[in-house]
């Protein structure tokens, strides 16, 4: 009696689980990423980031303000997905200035925390700052949904 009391539990407990751990799906998850101070530039840096998720393929898009008004050029990268798991690798180039950026976090559900670097070249040397940051798509009732073929 206990032995199958505890199956049930288990058997439901992954029922549960299973559908909340398996919720990264295409669409273009939105948020912001907080990006250190740098050495020429006023305070932290809060700029919008997308993610998009596309048939197995993931790139993303970061708004790049160095002052005033945002660059003319974003930061743009690929990403890999496996399982929850999210890597993206990119980089911006503003002509002087430019750096390289690699972000990691994992879905819960329908968002995701992003953790990461930027390695900026400036001045002749490497100045690397810290950024962390969310996205989150939207409901799935506000997805598109695949057409039949």
């Amino acid at each position: 009696m206990r032995i199958g009391l505890i199956v049930l539990i288990v058997l439901s407990s992954i029922a549960i689980a299973g559908p909340a751990l398996a919720e990264v799906q295409d669409a273009v998850y939105r948020g912001t990423m907080v990006c250190d101070k740098l050495p020429f530039t006023h305070a932290k840096m809060r700029e919008a980031f997308e993610v998009t998720i596309a048939d197995g393929k993931v790139s993303y898009r970061h708004v790049v303000r160095l002052y005033e008004s945002a660059e003319s050029t974003a930061e743009e990268g690929t990403g890999v997905l496996e399982g929850q798991d999210i890597t993206l690798i990119g980089g911006w180039d503003g002509g002087n200035n430019r750096y390289k950026a690699s972000y990691r976090g994992t879905f819960v559900r329908r968002s995701a925390r992003l953790k990461g670097t930027q390695i900026w070249a400036v001045g002749g040397k490497d100045v690397t700052r810290a950024c962390a940051g969310s996205i989150k798509r939207p409901f799935k009732v506000f997805l598109r949904q695949k057409q039949a073929r």
